[in-house]
C-alpha cells in the first residue's frame, strides 16, 4: 500500500471511530448518571472497587494480550497468512486456558480479600460477592475476545468496530433503564446484566471475524514456537501491564482502605468523565496503532517516524480541546450532569484529565516499542519507575496524605516515564530524542500554557452559572483551537489546513 492510500485509510477509519466516539460518549455519560443514581453513590462505590479487584487479575493477563495484538498486527504486515492463522488459534487457546485459571484463582483469593481487607459496610458484604463472582465472568469474557478484536484492529476494520461498540454501549443503556425499575437489589442485578452484555457483545465479535477474516475461521490451535515467542514478549511486557494495573486499581483499593466506599464512588466519576474524554484521542490512536506497527514490520522507518512525530502531537491537540473546558469547569459540569456528587469528584475529575494530557503524547511511542519486540530493558526502566506508584502514595496516604495523592503521584511518574520511553527508543527504534523532545515536547508544553491563560483569567474566582459557563466554554474552545493553529502548528501544516478547509468550502457551496 502505498504511503498515500495509508494516510487515506488512517483518516477515513478515526472519521469512523470518531462517529463512534459521539455517539459513545454521549450514552455513556448518560448512562453514568442513571447508574449512579439508580445505585446510589455507596453501592457505586461498592461497584468500582469490588471490579477493581477483578480488573487486578490484568496484571497476569494484560501483557498477554498486548503480546497478541502485536504478533497479530505484525504479522499481517509481513503478509504471511500461514502463520497468521496459527497466531490466532494459538491466541485462542492462551486467552481460554487464562481465563479458566484466572476464575479458579480469582474465587479463592478475591473472596478472602474482600470478607476480610476491604472496606465494605457489613450488610452490604453479600451483594459485593455477587458483584465480584458476575465481574469475573465479564472479564474472562473480555479476555477470549481480545483476539478477535485484535483481528479486526490489525485489519483496519474500524466501521465493525464502531458498530458493535455501538450496539454495546446502547445495551449498556438499556441495563441502566432496567435497573432505575428494577424492586431486586440493584447492585446485584446491574451485575448480571453487565455480564451478560459482555457475552452476547463476545458472540457477535467471534460471528464476524469467522465471516470476515480467513484467519479466523479455524478457532483454536497449539503453535509451541508460537507460544514460546509471545510467552518470551509477554514476559517482559508483564512488568509494563502491570505496573499501570497496580497505578490504576491499586490506588482505588488504597483508597477505599483509606477513605472508604465514597470516595471510591468520587474516583469511579473521574473515571468514567476521563474514559468518555479519552475516546476523543482513542479513535485516532486505534486507527494509527496498526501503521506504526505495520510500517515497522515491512521496514518503512521513516513513514513511522513521520506518524509517530505527528501522532504524539495530535493526540495531545486533540485530548486538550476538551480537557481545558473540563478542567476549568468540572464543578459546575459534575452538579449538571449528576446534580450530586461526592465533593472529592472535582478535583479527581480536574487532576485525571491532567494526568491523561501527560499520557496522551507517549501512546504512540508504546505501540512503536511494542512493534520491535526487544522490550526487556525497556520494560525494566520504565515499567519499572510505573511500579512506584503504589509503594509511594501507599507510604504518604500512611503519613496523612489526602485522597488527592494518589493522582498527584500518578501524575509526577507519568512525567518520569515520558523522558524515560523517548532515551530507552533512541536505542530501539532510533528516535532522534533531541528533535523529538523540541518538535512535540516542547510544542504541545507551549500550546498548554498559552491556551490556559485567558481561560483561567475568565473563569478565576466566579460564582459559575450557565452563563459564566458558556462564555468559559467559548473562551476555552477559542484559545485551544487557535494556539494549536498558531502556535502548535509549522508552516507546512498551517497551509494544508487552510487547503482542507477551502476544499470543503466549495464542496459545501457547490
Amino acid at each position: 500500500m502505498t504511503e498515500q492510500n495509508q494516510t487515506k485509510r488512517l483518516a477515513k477509519n478515526t472519521l469512523l471511530l470518531y462517529f463512534r466516539m459521539i455517539i459513545v460518549m454521549l450514552a455513556g455519560l448518560y448512562t453514568s448518571r442513571v447508574v449512579l443514581k439508580s445505585l446510589g453513590v455507596e453501592d457505586f462505590g461498592i461497584y468500582n472497587v469490588v471490579g477493581g479487584v477483578v480488573a487486578m487479575c490484568s496484571m497476569l493477563t494484560g501483557s498477554i494480550s498486548a503480546a497478541i495484538q502485536r504478533f497479530f498486527t505484525f504479522e499481517l504486515g509481513r503478509n504471511d497468512k500461514s502463520r497468521l492463522k496459527l497466531v490466532f488459534g494459538t491466541s485462542i487457546s492462551i486467552q481460554l486456558v487464562f481465563a479458566v485459571v484466572i476464575i479458579l484463582l480469582a474465587e479463592i483469593l478475591g473472596i478472602w480479600f474482600i470478607n476480610n481487607k476491604m472496606n465494605i459496610p457489613l450488610e452490604r458484604t453479600s451483594s459485593a460477592l455477587w458483584v465480584f463472582h458476575f465481574s469475573l465472568i465479564t472479564f474472562a469474557v473480555g479476555l477470549v475476545s481480545v483476539p478477535y478484536n485484535a483481528a479486526i484492529i490489525a485489519h483496519e476494520k474500524m466501521s465493525l468496530f464502531a458498530y458493535i461498540s455501538i450496539f454495546e454501549v446502547f445495551a449498556k443503556l438499556f441495563v441502566a433503564y432496567a435497573i432505575s425499575i428494577a424492586t431486586i437489589d440493584k447492585l446485584v442485578f446491574y451485575s448480571f446484566l453487565m455480564s451478560i452484555v459482555a457475552v452476547v457483545v463476545r458472540l457477535i465479535y467471534g460471528c464476524c471475524c469467522k465471516k470476515l477474516f480467513e484467519e479466523c475461521s479455524k478457532s483454536i490451535c497449539f503453535d509451541k514456537t508460537i507460544f514460546k515467542e509471545m510467552l518470551g514478549f509477554a514476559g517482559w511486557n508483564f512488568i509494563g501491564a502491570s505496573s499501570s494495573i497496580l497505578r490504576d486499581q491499586g490506588g482505588n483499593i488504597l483508597l477505599n482502605i483509606f477513605f472508604g466506599p465514597v470516595v471510591n464512588a468520587a474516583r469511579g466519576i473521574s473515571t468514567q468523565v476521563n474514559n468518555a474524554v479519552m475516546q476523543f484521542v482513542t479513535g485516532f490512536t486505534t486507527a494509527l496503532n496498526p501503521q506504526i506497527t505495520k510500517s515497522y514490520a515491512s521496514g518503512d522507518y521513516s513513514y513511522m517516524m513521520r506518524i509517530l512525530f505527528l501522532g504524539s502531537r495530535i493526540s495531545f491537540y486533540m485530548l486538550l480541546i476538551l480537557a481545558m473546558p473540563i478542567i476549568i469547569n468540572a464543578k459546575y459540569l459534575l452538579t449538571l450532569w449528576l446534580g450530586d456528587f461526592p465533593k472529592e469528584a472535582t478535583y479527581f475529575v480536574q487532576l485525571i484529565m491532567i494526568f491523561s494530557l501527560s499520557e496522551s503524547i507517549s501512546s504512540p511511542l508504546i505501540t512503536a516499542m511494542l512493534a520491535t519486540g526487544k522490550i526487556r530493558n525497556y520494560q525494566l526502566v520504565v515499567g519499572g519507575l510505573q511500579m512506584l506508584n503504589f509503594p509511594i502514595s501507599l507510604i504518604l496516604l500512611k503519613y496523612g496524605g489526602n485522597s488527592e495523592t494518589v493522582f498527584v503521584v500518578a501524575i509526577i511518574l507519568s512525567q518520569a516515564c515520558f523522558f524515560a520511553r523517548t532515551v530507552m527508543l533512541k536505542s530501539l527504534i532510533k528516535l532522534p530524542v533531541f528533535s523529538y523532545l523540541k518538535e512535540v515536547y516542547l510544542n504541545v508544553i507551549f500550546v498548554l500554557i498559552i491556551s490556559s491563560i485567558l481561560p483561567v483569567i475568565v473563569s478565576y474566582n466566579k460564582e459559575t452559572s450557565f452563563e459564566q459557563f458558556t462564555i468559559s466554554l467559548v473562551v476555552s474552545l477559542t484559545s485551544v483551537i487557535a494556539t494549536i493553529y498558531f502556535v502548535g502548528c509549522n508552516h507546512k501544516e498551517r497551509s494544508l489546513i487552510k487547503d482542507k478547509m477551502l476544499a470543503m468550502k466549495r464542496k459545501f457551496i457547490g
